[in-house]
């Protein structure tokens, strides 16, 4: 049987992934080929949301059930819908410790969810760089940004500032106070 190699599309975003990408790679060498610098991989859901697995299947059916192995970059996924002025997550649970119990009794009803179908592509880092700036930037520069763009970029992924750096000694060991230019082990 022939190994299963998946060909993710190399694209700015999720939506241009699924009509229009600037090709298809393996591996993160490919695609960085193709794009004509550094890439990033990333899943990001689109299109809308689906009540059921059923009604999701029937509009993405070609994408998630796809007879070539190497068009397997869709997938549905169920997640928590997002209501006006609620996050789209669960609030984390404090252990009560009453009447024998550890946690608190489940709520009556689950939270809604949808299914969304989520792509998994190569972008191109300054495709990344032309998204919202960070909370912080753009707090600094503009001063008088609405509530909702600041919340809706202070929830967007954080993105570093500048490279990391690598670490110039290992996790066990430790410079000498007197001579800190030698690395010993640490005990």
């Amino acid at each position: 049987m022939a190994a299963m190699t998946i060909l993710y599309p190399v694209a700015a975003n999720a939506e241009q992934a699924l009509s229009r990408p600037l090709g298809r790679a393996a591996r993160e060498r490919e695609a960085r080929t193709l794009a004509g610098e550094p890439v990033t991989f990333a899943t990001e859901p689109v299109g809308p949301g689906f009540a059921n697995r059923e009604a999701a299947l029937a509009a993405y059916r070609e994408r998630v059930e796809a007879a070539e192995p190497d068009d397997r970059y869709c997938q549905l996924i169920e997640r928590i819908a997002a209501e006006p002025g609620k996050p789209a997550r669960l609030a984390p649970v404090k252990p009560t410790f009453e009447d024998g119990r550890r946690w608190p009794a489940p709520p009556a009803s689950p939270p809604k969810t949808v299914w969304r179908l989520m792509v998994s592509y190569w972008r191109p880092q300054s495709a990344a760089a032309a998204e919202a700036p960070q909370a912080r930037v753009a707090r600094k520069a503009a001063g008088d940004v609405d509530r909702e763009t600041l919340n809706a970029m202070a929830r967007a992924p954080l993105r570093p500032v500048e490279p990391q750096q690598p670490l110039d000694i290992g996790l066990f060991e430790t410079r000498l106070p007197e001579a800190p230019h030698i690395v010993v082990p640490d005990d």
